[in-house]
């Protein structure tokens, strides 16, 4: 009966520590300042999952808590439904707290890497990734950018190896 559980019990860690690790060839930055990380960031690209699908004006809030992990909120506008979609959860650092690789949680014990690969020194635009490339967002601290600075994103993006053919930019217009 041991042997199975080990079995069973392996494999499982497995799976949830590959879901925190990182893609291959992608590197966090190595020098966030969480203070200046934290707050209000507007979701300007996604690769589309089941988990936002459908949502536009979607923004993260970042709260720094005692126990030095931060509090998540997801917030995103179901213009099919007429309805916001909240989710919190909550991030650790994988590594030391100046390290851009995370552990996010919005479901219990299960958590996600949460992987900042690009950050820009005012810290306006940042790019995420999860545990593979199957996750991609960019994020900046104002709901409109440049095309420019979507240029830029898609070509780091695709130079990482990132397929960007299910990439959709977020609207942030106002709900009539």
């Amino acid at each position: 009966m041991y042997d199975l559980r080990k079995l069973i019990i392996a494999p499982l860690l497995l799976m949830v520590g590959a879901c925190t690790g990182l893609p291959e060839g992608i590197q966090p930055v190595k020098s966030l300042d969480t203070d200046r990380y934290l707050g209000t960031w507007y979701e300007i690209a996604r690769l589309d999952h089941s988990f936002e699908q459908g949502l536009s004006r979607v923004t993260a809030k970042y709260e720094l808590q005692d126990d030095g992990s931060l509090k998540v909120i997801n917030r995103g506008y179901n213009v099919d439904k007429s309805e916001w979609k909240e989710a919190e959860g909550r991030a650790v650092f994988v590594n030391e707290d100046t390290n851009g690789h995370l552990k996010v949680s919005f479901f219990g014990p299960f958590y996600a890497s949460y992987v900042i690969f690009e950050l820009d020194d005012q810290y306006q635009q940042a790019y995420i990734t999860g545990y593979n490339r199957n996750y991609l967002w960019f994020l900046s601290r104002s709901p409109k950018v440049s095309d420019e600075a979507v240029a830029e994103f898609k070509k780091t993006a695709l130079d990482a190896g990132f397929d960007l053919q299910e990439l959709i930019v977020v609207d942030h217009s106002t709900v009539n």
